[in-house]
Order: structure tokens, then C-alpha cells, then sequence
């Protein structure tokens, strides 16, 4: 079966954990143990904001290091899903499934690709 990453993007200027609803851990919960029983996650987790982050890039054949905050990034990686699932609907499915247990005001886009085999 194909795997899928689900990559969770933000713009963590506008995240503060004071925005979270009360029960969003419990509601977040309950999704994660559900796909979990049906077989479907494989790993998931949150990302430490950018300020405790480093890029490390390649250019013109050296390395090069940039500690965070990255504020040229509007936008960021804010966690992940890696998953196995039959086909893209079903991954779209549960990716759906995992941004309406978030608050209607918030922006977040989750960026699903298959994962290249072989």
C-alpha cells in the first residue's frame, strides 16, 4: 500500500497556544486513536518552532548554516502525518478529516504527497 506524508503548514506568527479550544487535545485524541486502529498512521507528531530551528543549505559546493527564527517564512512546516493508506482518497480523507477538528478562524494547509518507492 502506498504511504503518504501529510506535511502541516502554519504561520506559527499567528499560532499562540492561548488559541487552542478546551477541548481540542480530547477531540484531537480521539482522531489520532482512530486512525491509528485502522491501520493508517504510521508516525506523527509537532515541530519545535522555527526560532529552534537551522536551515543547512548546499550552494556553489559549501555548506552554509541559518539558526531560526526564519522571518522570511510566512508559512512553515508546523508538524507532520506520515500514513499507509489504500489510495490518495482515502490519505485526502483523513487529511480532511484531521483540519475540521481545527477552529473555523484558523488558516492551515496541509500539503499531501505520496511517498516516492523503490
Amino acid at each position: 500500500m502506498p504511504r503518504y506524508l501529510s506535511m502541516v503548514r502554519i504561520n506559527e506568527n499567528e499560532m499562540s497556544g492561548e488559541d487552542f479550544p478546551e477541548d481540542f487535545n480530547e477531540r484531537m485524541g480521539k482522531l489520532l486513536e482512530e486512525i491509528t486502529k485502522a491501520g493508517v498512521m504510521l508516525d506523527t507528531a509537532g515541530l519545535t518552532p522555527t526560532a529552534e530551528g537551522t536551515r543547512v543549505s548546499w550552494s556553489d559546493g559549501k555548506v552554509s548554516y541559518t539558526d531560526g527564527p526564519f522571518t522570511e517564512s510566512k508559512e512553515v512546516v508546523g508538524g507532520y502525518a506520515l500514513m499507509q493508506c489504500k489510495d490518495k482518497a482515502e490519505a485526502l480523507e483523513w487529511t480532511k478529516r484531521f483540519l475540521e477538528i481545527h477552529p473555523e478562524n484558523w488558516n492551515i494547509t496541509c500539503e499531501l504527497r505520496e511517498l516516492a518507492e523503490g
